[in-house]
């Protein structure tokens, strides 16, 4: 699945960037940045695992207590 790649790779720029990078730029905070990145990485992993649970066949069920007629 694509987004659990690129939220992966968000999450790796953005540490990249948080915790290995001490350039300065002027008008920017490279750190903030890192942490943004990393935090939407993480969001889209959240959102994307919630997906794939939408297809997930545990819980999606009624457990068999209602009968269905087909007619």
């Amino acid at each position: 699945m694509p987004a659990l790649g690129i939220s992966l790779f968000l999450i790796a720029i953005g540490a990249i960037l948080a915790f290995a990078v001490s350039t300065t730029v002027s008008g920017v905070e490279i750190q903030t940045i890192g942490l943004i990145l990393m935090g939407v990485g993480g969001l889209g992993i959240l959102m994307a695992l919630l997906f794939l649970m939408s297809f997930s066949p545990f819980g999606s069920h009624d457990g068999g207590t209602s009968a269905h007629i087909d007619v």
